[in-house]
């Protein structure tokens, strides 16, 4: 939220914040990717990608764009970006332009409200806002493969408000794991997934 947004370092084991940046109103902090040294961050509707670097937190660089930034991730050479769209934008690291796009679909039907995005093992699993479930996504031509249903994940009586919805998704490459969480949880879930009978 716009005076309440940090980016920060936070032990997995015991939950305490090792590092923290705070972002100063009037920015709202959206999608942050490590690359490299660095970390980005962008906001919502600012038009402003931070660039920290990862170990001071100390802010190195700025680049602007157009539109809304919401989520971000990366593949090894590319940027990917969601904008609240059906759209997703792969974007240079060093300049952050845009070098192509994809529009995401379903069976024909296009999937817009794309928010929080992880790539995980060459696909792009992406949050729909407001809603229990994570397209997976072909980074190709934007085909969704396959969706997870993460329905009653976080009981409805831990939820602080109706914006308390599923909005994040953290991947463990080096052991496989995969986290899921949400705006305003109390709690970071580590999720198996698992075909559906």
């Amino acid at each position: 939220m716009v005076g309440r947004s940090a980016v920060m370092v936070v032990d997995p084991a015991t939950g305490k914040v090792r590092q923290q940046h705070d972002l100063p109103a009037p920015y709202f902090g959206e999608g942050i990717v490590d690359w490299g040294p660095d970390i980005f961050e962008w906001t919502w509707q600012s038009h402003v990608c931070f660039v920290y670097d990862r170990f001071s937190m100390r802010v190195v660089k700025q680049f602007s764009y157009a539109g809304e930034g919401w989520g971000m991730t990366r593949t090894q050479t590319e940027l990917i970006t969601s904008d609240g769209t059906a759209v997703l934008r792969f974007r240079d690291p060093t300049t952050f332009k845009e070098t192509r796009q994809i529009v995401v679909k379903d069976d024909g039907r296009m999937i817009d409200r794309l928010n929080e995005l992880e790539f995980i093992r060459g696909e792009i699993y992406a949050n729909v806002w407001h809603s229990d479930r994570i397209a997976r996504i072909s980074p190709k031509d934007g085909h969704v493969i396959a969706w997870i249903d993460l329905t009653g994940l976080l009981p409805a009586d831990k939820m602080v408000d109706t914006e308390s919805v599923l909005n994040g998704i953290a991947y463990d490459a080096q052991h496989d794991r995969i986290f899921v969480t949400g705006k305003q949880w109390p709690t970071i879930f580590e999720i198996k997934v698992v075909a559906r009978r």
